[in-house]
């Protein structure tokens, strides 16, 4: 099943939110620690704009979560199987 690039965002941008939620970590942290701004990073989590693999990279990092974690979920639900 092939997505759209609209649909990957909605759908990176909504783990980015999920695995910040369950943290207990503000927007306002993570982009701060991610050196963005928050309305920036508020976008990527709604799936508004299509970000960079060093943005994804730089809010895993403010996350400390591997990159793959928030690719996995997307990777399942179009091919069935983890990284």
């Amino acid at each position: 099943m092939k997505l759209k690039k609209e649909e990957v965002s909605l759908k990176v941008g909504s783990k980015i939110r999920e695995l910040r939620l369950s943290k207990g970590l503000t927007i306002e942290r993570v982009a701060f620690d991610s050196s963005m701004e928050y309305t920036q990073l508020s976008r990527i989590e709604l799936g508004k704009i299509n970000t960079s693999i060093y943005q994804v990279y730089k809010i895993s990092e403010s996350l400390s979560v591997p990159v793959p974690e928030i690719f996995n979920e997307l990777y399942i639900k179009t091919n069935g199987s983890k990284f």
